[in-house]
């Protein structure tokens, strides 16, 4: 704490400035003065929190002083220093806001006294006035909360009171990009380059763990969309810009309209889980693009991507794949679904094209990763797609440990997939696109290199596998049927025969005679 000290008399005021220790009694002199009129210029720039003063000084008195500086907005503390003839002074300068009056010669310790009563005093009011302040802001940001969220009565507002007079507002988020750190690593202030006296530019709380700013004014958007062009030209790496993630909503220039904006910057949070990388900011205009082409989201599909990833892998065709997971990206960008959901539904595809790989290849050593590992890395991924490339990843991985790729012969490929999958209901038309064949064209070759169609080599490996079975003798004959592609046993019968000039039943018989 600060005192200042004035006397006309010099060597009264070098006596206060030793009577006491005023440092042991929590306070340093900022300034002294001898008459009144300097006396009252200085405490107004000085601001001491305690004035030591004789009543009569030159140009202005003691008290003139006292009711100047309190009518000029001064507020801090008094001791007036009088003789026993100015009793009646004293008395009325006590009507102006003196603490405490002394009559000279000052005693030592009633000065000392005094002076940590008043010490005791301006402590206690700080106290107050902090506890007050805090309580007041505790009390405007539950209002604000209320503004964002809708629910506060709008007609008993004062505008004034809560900074809220500007003509336009946008409720913006602030979070670090990294998500692995839990609070921005730069201040708001420094990155907008804004003074925030008084809330006048902006308010800034929490609302869901999210940090909500609300910017209030022309300049304070000005200020934003400066700072949006740092984004619009990519941040530098390891810059403080390249450290901060933004949401923005839309503006609003009525206080009723400012939940409209609190609502865009909470959806748009949710969607960060799609931005692409190295992308920090979402704006209300893409979320506008996104709500005009929704579409809903259908758990049901998975088997579907499932069947077209493990043709892929088995056909060793990346391109297939590349383009797949790419639709794959594009439907899960555009759906309404929960993120929650959308990682199950992944997990989904991975644990089913894996399945279908395991159950055509049980002989290959493949680099699978455990179901439980798979699901931990998946939901504790943050975006999109770093889950759609760990996808892209393991299926190149599998497609490479069991899709056969002489690079010239393209039949041979074909050839592998068939071997590999006779009893799916294979056709031609649905092969064909795997390797980047038309039907017609695929088809000519077949006759052309193997001197058989189609469906006649997909017989005879059919048969052939019939065999192994019929062989094996632990299977019945309608089972074999199903395990190697044919539903109708009568059909299966017929096949049998034309290729083998007996029944399967008489063809088990004859191995076993």
């Amino acid at each position: 704490m600060n005192v200042f000290i004035a006397d006309d008399e010099q060597l009264v005021l070098e006596g206060l400035k030793q009577i006491i220790d005023w440092e042991a009694n929590g306070f340093t002199i900022c300034g002294t003065a001898a008459n009144g009129q300097d006396t009252l210029n200085k405490i107004l720039v000085l601001k001491p929190d305690l004035v030591l003063l004789d009543i009569r000084m030159p140009l202005l008195s003691g008290i003139e002083v006292v009711k100047a500086a309190i009518e000029s907005g001064f507020d801090g503390k008094f001791i007036i220093l009088s003789g026993l003839s100015d009793f009646k002074l004293a008395q009325a300068a006590m009507r102006y806001g003196i603490d405490f009056y002394l009559t000279k010669p000052i005693d030592e310790d009633e000065l000392e006294q005094s002076v940590r009563t008043v010490r005791r005093i301006i402590e206690e009011e700080a106290k107050t006035s902090r506890s007050y302040s805090e309580y007041r802001d505790k009390a405007r940001d539950n209002i604000i909360r209320e503004i964002l969220q809708n629910t506060c009565s709008f007609h008993a507002l004062d505008l004034c009171e809560l900074h809220l007079q500007a003509s336009i507002y946008q409720v913006i988020t602030y979070s670090s990009y990294n998500q692995d750190t839990l609070r921005p690593v730069w201040n708001f202030s420094d990155l907008m380059r804004v003074t925030n006296q008084n809330s006048d530019t902006y308010d800034i709380l929490e609302i869901e763990q999210r940090k909500i700013i609300l910017l209030k004014g022309d300049f304070a958007i000005a200020r934003f969309q400066n700072l949006l062009e740092h984004y619009r030209a990519k941040p530098q790496k390891g810059s403080p810009f390249d450290s901060i993630f933004l949401t923005y909503g839309r503006q609003v220039t009525r206080i009723e309209d400012i939940c409209l904006s609190y609502q865009d910057v909470c959806q748009l949070e949710d969607r960060r889980f799609f931005c692409i990388p190295d992308q920090h900011v979402i704006g209300y205009d893409k979320l506008h693009i996104h709500l005009s082409s929704t579409h809903l989201f259908t758990q049901d599909l998975a088997p579907k991507y499932a069947e077209s990833f493990s043709n892929y892998i088995q056909s060793h065709n990346p391109t297939l794949i590349a383009d797949t997971l790419k639709n794959l990206s594009d439907y899960l960008t555009g759906c309404t679904a929960e993120i929650t959901d959308i990682k199950h539904f992944l997990i989904d595809i991975y644990i089913l094209v894996k399945q279908k790989i395991m159950q055509i290849f049980p002989q290959t050593d493949l680099p699978f990763l455990a179901n439980a590992s798979v699901i931990i890395l998946i939901e504790e991924k943050y975006y999109l797609y770093e889950i759609i490339e760990f996808l892209s990843e393991q299926f190149e991985m599998w497609m490479h440990s069991v899709g056969y790729s002489s690079g010239e012969n393209v039949l041979d490929e074909i050839l592998y997939y068939i071997q590999h999958n006779y009893q799916e209901n294979l056709k031609l038309e649905t092969i064909a696109p795997l390797f980047g064949y038309n039907s017609s064209y695929l088809g000519r070759l077949f006759s052309r290199k193997l001197n058989v169609n189609f469906n006649s080599y997909l017989d005879q490996v059919r048969i052939q596998k019939a065999k192994e079975l019929l062989d094996d003798g632990s299977l019945k004959v309608y089972e074999i049927a199903e395990r190697i592609g044919y539903s109708n046993v009568d059909y299966f019968h017929r096949k049998f025969k034309k290729y083998e000039g007996t029944s399967p039943a008489e063809y088990r018989k004859r191995k076993n005679s």
